[in-house]
């Protein structure tokens, strides 16, 4: 049967916000690509988690040029469904990628030089079958390379119509000041950051989501769950389709913990009473500060992305609630 969207895919009270001082709205819950849309994952599975997003409004697609395994395989995951199902919608569609780790052998196969970045979005594009993305991102600052490089090729994606947007992702606070002034003075400002960030990663709170708000950039901050740790996937141990189960590149079996586990339950507890699964909890807990727009998910599942997306139901914290959670972190 042709796909056809939700008609009530906009209905979600609150669901929008405004990201920085741009004119562009994102999803509360951005739907991220880094797993479960490679060659080995199964396609029916990755085409039903995206028709499920967009019928839930979530709009947002994350990429990088190197998703997979292998490299770029997601990308031609999405570029799949869009010629066979969301093309039509294009225009209710935010796409984005990057570039800037490794991605293919030789000197311009990653960091931040013009060459890589402008030669790795041309590939992104065929992967995808797009004529633009809607943000390029400069994926990690490169210390080797001048910033003024970097920041001019991002836009002269902007300026080529090769991307409407652009963006910059694990940039540390004071380089994040300098590419966003370079980017205002090219008129191509910055419109997002995307940083990882969550209950067990709150780096970014030592002056980076300071810098954003000053600078009026939205954060789409990734790794919200801190791999599957702040949900109750490993309560009864490691399942053999977990991602440390299956996939132990990015997060081990040992790091599982006991301690993990029992923070977890007791964060769980918390959620319980709010009426949230843990995993609604802790993205209402990063989509709390205002410098915030999305955050951004994974799902191996459909019923994943259906939980995750429900988070924007309950946003706001009692105070009570916060200094339980504060005591937990630190049990």
């Amino acid at each position: 049967m042709p796909y056809t969207p939700s008609p009530t895919r906009y209905d979600t009270p609150g669901f929008y916000r405004r990201c920085g001082r741009s004119g562009v709205r994102l999803p509360v819950i951005a739907l991220g690509l880094w797993h479960n849309f490679g060659v080995p994952d199964d396609p029916d599975t990755a085409r039903a988690i995206v028709h499920r997003a967009f019928d839930l409004g979530i709009t947002h697609f994350d990429l990088a040029n190197n998703y997979g395994p292998p490299e770029g395989a997601a990308e031609e995951t999405l570029g799949r469904i869009l010629r066979d199902d969301l093309g039509r919608w294009r225009d209710e569609l935010i796409i984005s990628t990057k570039a800037g780790y490794y991605m293919w052998p030789g000197p311009y196969g990653e960091w931040g030089s013009r060459k890589s970045l402008l030669a790795s979005l041309d590939q992104s594009l065929r992967r995808m079958r797009l004529d633009y993305v809607d943000i390029f991102y400069s994926h990690r600052f490169d210390p080797e390379t001048p910033l003024e490089e970097t920041m001019g090729a991002l836009a002269q994606a902007v300026r080529s119509g090769k991307a409407l947007y652009a963006g910059i992702s694990n940039y540390p606070a004071a380089e994040t000041v300098r590419a966003a002034a370079l980017l205002r003075d090219l008129g191509t400002p910055c419109l997002v950051h995307q940083p990882r960030y969550s209950m067990l990663d709150r780096q970014v709170e030592q002056g980076l989501l300071g810098t954003l708000e000053r600078e009026g950039i939205g954060a789409a901050v990734f790794s919200p769950l801190a791999k599957g740790l702040l949900t109750n996937r490993y309560f009864g141990g490691i399942p053999a389709d977990a991602r440390a189960g299956r996939d132990p590149r990015f997060l081990t079996p040992a790091q599982v913990t006991e301690q993990a586990v029992t923070r977890a339950r007791q964060l769980d507890a918390i959620a319980r009473r709010r009426g949230q699964s843990l995993a609604q909890m802790a993205l209402a807990w990063v989509l709390r500060q205002p410098a915030v727009t999305t955050a951004i998910i994974g799902a191996s599942r459909v019923s994943q992305l259906e939980d995750c997306a429900a988070a924007a139901r309950l946003l706001g914290f009692a105070d009570e609630e916060l200094e339980e959670i504060e005591t937990a972190l630190k049990g």
